[in-house]
């Protein structure tokens, strides 16, 4: 099994937590998003949609970080994901979903970089796009957590949605957003940090890490 991914990503982030929670041994193969190596030949080759992370096991290669998380829980369903009631699963979905897709299109390195480059928009102003984007959706989330009186863990166990939230509570933290409104995101992340699944998938703790 090779992972495609690169150290800060929060996409690869959540791939590196789940296959550690799974206990998954997998080879990482840099990919480095600054240098723009997603976008060439070779690579695209492997996945077209020029991004990571991108999994290889048995010559296929899987790309997209949700789909593939859920791959994982599907052919690999020892410490499983997912909980097995149904509308516990799709509270999981439902809060994951929300992260990923209404925040990782919105504040994604390109999309930053053209706000940046292409538009000319200072940083602050990136910033600012960064914090709203971030506010909008954890106040939804956070709302969610409190109906359901949610303590270290969604469940009992971490699983897809802390895969998908402690990327983007780090990503979060990055920018300064102020997190001050959101003590049940914030517990769950402070729980999964002393995991050692999380830990070990921490992007200072990458092969591939740099100082940029």
């Amino acid at each position: 099994m090779k992972l495609y991914g690169y150290w800060r990503s929060s996409t690869s982030y959540r791939l590196r937590i789940a296959l550690a929670l799974k206990g998954l041994e997998y080879e990482q193969v840099a990919i480095n998003l600054l240098g723009g190596e997603q976008r060439s030949a070779e690579y695209r080759r492997l996945n077209p949609f020029g991004g990571v992370p991108a999994l290889e096991i048995g010559g296929r290669i899987h790309a997209q970080s949700m789909a593939i998380l859920e791959w994982l829980d599907e052919s690999f369903p020892d410490r499983p994901l997912l909980p097995r009631d149904v509308e516990d699963r799709f509270a999981s979905r439902e809060l994951a979903m929300a992260i990923a897709t209404e925040l990782h299109a919105p504040l994604n390195l390109p999309v930053l970089k053209y706000l940046k480059n292409d538009l000319g928009h200072g940083q602050e102003e990136v910033d600012a796009w960064y914090r709203h984007w971030i506010a909008r959706t954890f106040e939804g989330v956070e709302a969610r957590l409190a109906e359901r009186g949610a303590r270290d863990f969604l469940f009992d166990a971490p699983g897809l949605f802390e895969c998908v939230l402690v990327p983007q509570l780090y990503n979060a933290r990055r920018f300064s957003c102020d997190l001050a409104a959101y003590p049940h995101l914030t517990r769950i992340d402070a729980a999964c940090r002393e995991h050692p699944a999380f830990i070990a998938a921490h992007p200072d703790r990458q092969p591939d890490r740099t100082e940029s």
